[in-house]
Formats: C-alpha cells, structure tokens, sequence
C-alpha cells in the first residue's frame, strides 16, 4: 500500500505524489515496488534489502540519495513471538522522502495520528527523520511495558504449575526482549553514526528533539536489559519451582496409596483359606471395616502430622 502526506496545518494525506512529499510504503506488492523503482528512482537492491526480515540496521549515502534502515517493534500476536523487529526504511530521493516496511506497524500510527502530526516538522527531513526514530523509541518503551504486565501474569500462573506451558510462555518473552535489546543497540550506533555524518553537519535541526531520541532510547536499552535479567533469572527459579510443585503432587500420591493399602491388606488377611477366630463370629466382616478404618484414620492422621497432605 502507498499513500502520500503533504505538510499543512499538520501532515495531510493527498492522493497523487507531490515535491517534496512524503511517500509511506507498507507491504508492498509487485506493482507498487516496480513504481517506486521506474517512477521514483530507487535503487531495486535497496528496496529488496528494506523487505528483507533480517535486515541489519545502517546507513548508506549517495550522491543522489540517503537510505537509513533502522529496527522497530512489531506486535502480532498470532506470530510465534508476540513481539519482534522488521527493518524499516527512509529513502532520501529526488526531493521525495520515502519510508517503506514490509509489516504495518506503530511507529507511523504515531506520526500520522491527527492530534500528534501537527507537531511534526517535515519541511526540516533531519527533523522528520528523528521524529520517526523517536516514534519507534517510544513504541519499543510500550511494548516492554507490556512484554513485563505478560511476564508477571506468566509468573502467578508458575507460582501453582507443574506443567512446561508457562515455561515455554516466559521463555518466548525472554526471546522477544532479546531481539529488542539488538535491534536497540543498532539503532543507537546507527544514530551515533548519522550525528557524525555530513549530512547532519550541513543541515540544520532540532537539539531538543535530537536529545529526546537519545534519552527515549537509552531508556528503552536500559528497561529491555533489566527485564531480561529477571526474567533469565525467574526462568531458572521457577524450573525449580515446576520441579518441587511435582515432587509435592507426587508425594501426595504417595501418601493416598499407603492409606488405601491399608484396609487392603487387612481385608486380604481376613480372606485368606485359614481359620481364625473372626470367622466363628458374626461381627466378625464389621470388625474388619473397624480396624481397616481405624488403621486407615491414623495413617492419615500420621501423614497430616507431618504434613505430606
């Protein structure tokens, strides 16, 4: 899908490709990519390296054009890890400014919303470049929000389980913080590099913005390491919890079996081909059930007293 934004009072979506507008690609289909490479001159390996999931992030500059490829955070839940990065592309070309990403995603939602647009400066392209990493910074502070809210439900769950599920649970947002602690950490030398560039040097922007994109994303480095410390350390806790809460179950199983064992064998001796004294009484079948019952209470009682139960 494409479509073009223009500045006015805020950003406004027009429907035909205007000097310097702004195009927003997201999933492109063939067509749409021989657009942008016929129509508006971008290179085809750039474009292939922009859709391609493993993208690293970087920066190249051309004579003719600017391409920064950063990290942000997607949510999908009916993927296997809820939460994941996908490369997501700013192409400087030809008085257009490009974004294209192979997944609809946040990031944009907070620059296109009406009620934030307005603050955005895109006559100013450092300044709109920086507003959309700062909009991806922030987007990753959200999702670690909700990556630790995930993690503390899991916990409760562990805290009485003894199956691998939850386990398994903890361990998929384990694996999702450890993608975003990467992508962050390439996303903050990729910054570091642009700052030092001569494309910034020569180009005026906005100190207070810039500084915000690099507070917003040392934040969100320092919040993705901290939840990934606990969790590597609730995941070995509770693998030992899962292992006592089973070694409990088990224990109590046990205990049932000795107690019903009792009125067994008791009932086994009473049935045996030999004679006794019960058999020349008729009370002798509700003596049994008394003294099968009776052992059998204070087994129980034994087992309370030492707390298996």
């Amino acid at each position: 899908m494409i479509t073009f934004w223009k500045n006015g009072t805020g950003l406004h979506e027009i429907s035909t490709p205007e000097k310097n507008c702004w195009i927003n690609v997201v999933n492109p289909n063939q067509a749409e990519i021989q657009q942008l490479t016929e129509k508006f001159l971008v290179p085809p390996d750039i474009v292939s390296d922009i859709l391609d999931i493993d993208e690293r992030s970087r920066m190249e500059i051309d004579e003719e054009w600017l391409v920064i490829i950063i990290r942000i955070p997607v949510f999908d839940r009916g993927n296997g890890l809820p939460y994941y990065t996908v490369p997501f592309g700013i192409i400087l070309i030809n008085s257009y400014l490009i974004t294209l990403c192979c997944i609809q995603n946040e990031v944009l939602s907070e620059i296109t919303q009406p009620v934030r647009n307005k603050k955005i400066d895109f006559e100013n392209k450092i300044n709109f470049i920086l507003s959309l990493f700062l909009s991806s910074s922030k987007t990753y502070l959200k999702y670690l929000k909700q990556i630790n809210a995930e993690t503390n439900a899991i916990e409760k769950d562990l805290e009485k389980s003894t199956r691998n599920k939850e386990l398994q649970k903890l361990l998929k947002m384990e694996k999702c913080l450890v993608y975003f602690i990467t992508s962050l950490k390439s996303n903050e030398l990729l910054l570091a590099k642009l700052r030092n560039s001569k494309f910034f040097n020569v180009n005026s922007y906005n100190d207070d913005l810039l500084e915000d994109v690099v507070i917003e994303n040392k934040q969100a480095i320092e919040m993705a390491n901290i939840f990934s410390d606990i969790q590597s350390g609730m995941m070995d806790a509770f693998a030992s919890v899962i292992s006592n809460n089973l070694n409990v179950v088990m224990k109590q199983l046990t205990s049932i079996t000795i107690i019903l064992m009792i009125p067994t064998l008791i009932a086994s001796f009473y049935g045996m081909n030999v004679p006794n004294f019960l058999e020349k009484s008729h009370m002798g079948f509700g003596l049994v059930i008394f003294i099968s019952v009776a052992l059998s209470a204070l087994g129980l009682f034994f087992f309370k007293r030492k707390k298996w139960f």
